[in-house]
């Protein structure tokens, strides 16, 4: 039992599970906002968010940081200079999940994650 567990498995290894978010904050970095299935959105809305409290002051420090979690210089920069200072006086909240279908292949429900 899953009990108090802290994150989502998502049936995958460590490793793969660590590239899938980062992948997905990649995506959302650079789209705006992505469709994918609701628990992959809601692992990914933690994560996100962490990213942009990381990015927040906007120093070296922070270009460091983020890079280490993303390793893309383009989403890293954009992040860092461009999202992060738009939520400056935002205390968390930053990431806004939709409903929207279920997929047909494998009836999985499907959410749209975006930037508020």
């Amino acid at each position: 039992m899953r009990h108090r567990h802290g994150y989502r498995r998502l049936t995958r290894s460590s490793s793969h599970r660590a590239a899938l978010l980062k992948n997905l904050a990649i995506a959302l970095t650079k789209e705006g906002k992505i469709e994918t299935t609701l628990p992959k959105a809601k692992e990914l809305r933690s994560y996100y968010e962490k990213l942009i409290t990381k990015a927040s002051p906007a120093d070296a420090n922070a270009h460091k940081a983020v890079f280490a979690m993303l390793q893309d210089k383009a989403c890293t920069n954009k992040l860092v200079t461009e999202i992060a200072p738009e939520y400056e006086g935002r205390n968390g909240g930053y990431t806004r999940i939709i409903k929207t279908r279920m997929r047909r292949g494998d009836a999985a429900p499907m959410a749209m994650i975006e930037l508020v």
